[in-house]
């Protein structure tokens, strides 16, 4: 026997778009038929109520989710580009608050150099910018951007903040290197202001970055009159110092080992972690004459 061959029978199919075309076609087709004619009476005008107004709902439900689709993307349209003109304006908000704090950290920082210049009338000065720091983040050695060619020279007295900084160790064209109290190496001979006892502050590095204090000793006070908070002051008998530039309050007082003199601490008139501006008394101790 041969074998039976059997034909497959092709599938009819339509594409949805044609199906969409032929379904509004029909829909179309209903409405006018509906509102041009009488036939819809009767039985036509009730499968007309089952199948026209159904199509007619769904195209007006669809216009109208359309319709407020379009108007909701327009509206966020319309709030993005506003978020993005806010944000704009934030960021300009921004930088203007910036530039508006430093310009008043600025301004207090001058104020306070116009001050201690008023409390040190006597002597002449001149404002400086700190240009670079060597170490870390402690003022013990800096550059300042004033020179030989602004009156400055070796061991001008340098001060900030409500006091003594230190004093200028060597000196360039357009520069100059400054040593503060607070260096190791450093030592001022100061006197207790309410008491005239004289005493040596030594720079202590350490000291101060543990607890923002300098160390002094060689006092005399048998009397026991200097007490914590006297003011300390550049004495007469330094060699590289003008006298009565404010160093700092006495902190804490010691009774040394040989029961003869005292030591101690004293917090100084400057805060030596933040210095961008000081004044330098173009005037040496040698030319004063004291």
């Amino acid at each position: 026997m041969s074998p039976v061959i059997k034909k497959k029978r092709k599938k009819i199919t339509i594409s949805s778009k044609y199906l969409l075309l032929l379904f509004s076609c029909i829909c179309v087709a209903l409405m006018i038929f509906t509102f041009r004619t009488s036939l819809f009476e009767g039985p036509l005008k009730r499968l007309a109520s089952y199948v026209v107004v159904p199509f007619q709902k769904g195209i007006a439900t669809v216009g109208s989710y359309l319709s407020d689709r379009t108007v909701q993307f327009a509206k966020l349209e319309d709030v993005l580009l506003e978020n993005e003109q806010l944000k704009q304006q934030i960021d300009a908000l921004t930088l203007e608050n910036n530039r508006l704090q430093q310009e008043r950290y600025e301004l207090n920082n001058l104020r306070a150099l116009y001050e201690l210049d008023q409390t040190y009338d006597e002597y002449e000065k001149i404002g400086a910018r700190v240009i670079a720091n060597e170490g870390d983040n402690w003022f013990y050695s800096f550059v300042i951007d004033k020179g030989e060619e602004d009156g400055i020279a070796v061991d001008c007295n340098v001060m900030a903040g409500s006091g003594l900084v230190g004093r200028v160790v060597s000196v360039g064209p357009n520069y100059a290197k400054v040593q503060s109290i607070i260096n190791d190496t450093s030592n001022v001979s100061g006197t207790v202001l309410a008491t005239s006892e004289n005493l040596v502050v030594s720079g202590d590095l350490q000291a101060v970055k543990t607890d923002g204090l300098i160390r002094f000793g060689q006092l005399t006070d048998r009397s026991d009159r200097v007490s914590v908070g006297d003011k300390i002051v550049t004495s007469n008998i330094s060699d590289k110092y003008l006298p009565g530039i404010l160093i700092g309050y006495i902190s804490s007082i010691n009774t040394t080992s040989d029961n003869l003199t005292k030591s101690g601490y004293l917090m100084p008139a400057v805060d030596f972690f933040h210095l961008e501006e000081v004044l330098v008394v173009t005037q040496l101790k040698q030319q004063t004459g004291e």
